[in-house]
């Protein structure tokens, strides 16, 4: 690879990752202002609403940047972009097409963007303990627990990807996908999918943030781009969310005319499952934080570890 095809690489990533984290944003507007009759979404700047994301920035950027006298400066305001970033960095090793329509291809992807996920968790965790407020501390303790719960489940559901496959390479289980992984693999979607919402602390799964609670958990005490930085990690954390599932149970590319139109197909499968995750929102109510906590300890490990199980037997049969 030449220097020049990285640089441009880089660039298309960077592109990717500004954009479509705010077309889905735009999209959630849209589609909450649909299902529950919100008119301000719907009528912002005319023409049904085009300008809401505009005047959402513009709110932002003009309100005080507040950091908390007792607060410990650095950590707090370093927070939001250790949030953001790890999902900039996944993006490059995500496959969008075939023939080499990839940041970056990895031997061990899946293995990498599992782990770098993983770092983004510390940006809601440093932000609640350099808060000095004892409800940003809680969100922060509730997003720890969260998080070692939900890991587990979708690591599991990861893994049972890459035994079908043989590989751990992003672009290699997406060729070596075959139609009926698609109900073979559902349960292992399923928990991958739900652990992943429960991560980025979506609706029914946003305990962490409970605005009628703990007053927006760890996020209490930010104001300004830098609470909008925190927004803009949650869709991108649902593009990273919605690229991986598709890529891992839905075939990535594959599709009529792949060769041409994969990386269409990519995309389409990720904003059907970003419909799917704003769609959750407005219909599921919130969980309560011992029934968030069985949920993944009593329901989806035990899934997980059957999808692992069938997949073994499976690749027993047909080897």
């Amino acid at each position: 690879m030449t220097l020049l095809e990285a640089l441009l690489r880089c660039i298309a990533v960077l592109v990717a990752f500004l954009v479509l984290p705010l077309v889905i944003g735009q999209t959630e507007h849209k589609v909450m202002a649909h299902m529950q009759g919100r008119l301000g979404p719907m009528y912002a700047g005319g023409f049904h609403g085009w300008a809401q994301l505009v005047a959402d920035g513009v709110k932002f950027a003009q309100k005080e940047d507040v950091v908390p006298a007792d607060a410990d400066r650095r950590v707090f305001q370093l927070a939001p972009a250790v949030a953001l970033l790890p999902y900039l960095v996944v993006l490059i090793a995500i496959p969008i097409g075939p023939h080499g329509l990839v940041g970056q291809a990895l031997d061990a992807g899946l293995f990498f963007v599992l782990a770098v996920m993983g770092v983004g968790v510390l940006g809601s965790l440093m932000a609640g303990w350099a808060s000095a407020n004892k409800f940003s501390l809680l969100g922060g303790i509730r997003t720890a627990a969260q998080l070692m719960s939900y890991e587990l489940p979708m690591l599991l559901a990861a893994a049972s990807v890459a035994m079908a496959a043989g590989t751990l390479s992003l672009p290699g289980i997406v060729s070596a996908f075959h139609w009926w992984w698609v109900p073979w693999q559902i349960v292992g979607g399923f928990v991958f999918f739900t652990a992943g919402l429960a991560e980025l602390q979506r609706p029914p799964f946003d305990m962490p943030v409970a605005d009628s609670e703990i007053i927006f958990g760890a996020y209490t005490e930010y104001t300004g781009l830098r609470f909008a930085l925190f927004l803009l990690s949650e869709y991108a954390g649902i593009l990273v969310l919605c690229a991986l599932t598709t890529v891992l149970f839905l075939g990535g590319w594959h599709g009529p005319f792949s060769d041409g139109l994969g990386w269409l197909w990519t995309l389409l499968k990720i904003f059907v499952l970003a419909f799917l995750v704003i769609w959750l929102r407005v219909t599921y109510p919130r969980l309560r934080e011992d029934q968030l906590m069985r949920f993944a300890w009593t329901a989806l490990i035990p899934l997980s570890l059957a999808q692992l199980a069938l997949t073994g037997i499976v690749k027993v049969v047909i080897s």
